[in-house]
């Protein structure tokens, strides 16, 4: 997505360890109107799923979700990463490493909100390595749900978690694929 990439170049920041900064208008502080538009890209490429819920993980890809859900008209299921009082009977979980935080998570969707009537778009903000979408996949398929699909706005192609979430038939619409990144630049597939 040309929008995309040229907001990308022009706004983001390339930090130490492979980090892409583009926190001032995706997951810090959220460019609404923009994100609409990235959006709106997603039911074009998603609408006929048939999407009955929107799945995606806390904290930076519940306002990418949200924005999609206006689109699609359903609603959304965000996975915790903490244990809290207010989930009440039983849950799904999976394990996620979180690269950027480095620490194993337990992630955990309450059963009331799943069930093997949905079928279920996952939306994130990046796709690196493929921990989160693997665990998020896992917690869809426990509860015998469909995936439809994952909707992603920013995919480092170069870190392989798109090709073996791919390889392992989900299909993974990526709006900006990053080839290579490094102090230089960004290169988009």
């Amino acid at each position: 997505m040309k929008l995309l990439e040229e907001r990308i170049l022009r706004d983001g920041k390339i930090g130490a360890g492979d980090v892409l900064k583009v926190d001032c208008f995706v997951n810090h502080q959220i460019d609404v109107p923009f994100m609409n538009e990235v959006t709106k890209e997603f039911y074009r490429l998603f609408r006929d799923e048939n999407v009955t819920k929107i799945v995606t993980i806390e904290a930076s890809g519940i306002g990418i979700a949200c924005l999609a859900a206006t689109h699609f008209n359903v609603p959304v299921v965000f996975a915790k990463k903490t244990p809290t009082n207010n989930i009440f009977g039983d849950v799904y979980t999976a394990q996620v490493y979180s690269y950027t935080h480095e620490r194993n998570y337990t992630v955990r969707i309450s059963k009331e909100f799943l069930n093997s009537d949905d079928r279920v778009l996952i939306i994130d903000d990046f796709l690196a390595k493929g921990s989160a979408l693997t665990a998020l996949i896992s917690l869809v398929q426990n509860a015998g749900a469909t995936v439809v699909g994952a909707g992603i706005v920013i995919e480092k192609m170069y870190q392989n978690g798109g090709k073996i979430i791919r390889d392992s038939g989900i299909r993974v619409e990526s709006l900006a694929k990053i080839r290579s990144m490094d102090e230089n630049g960004i290169i988009f597939e």
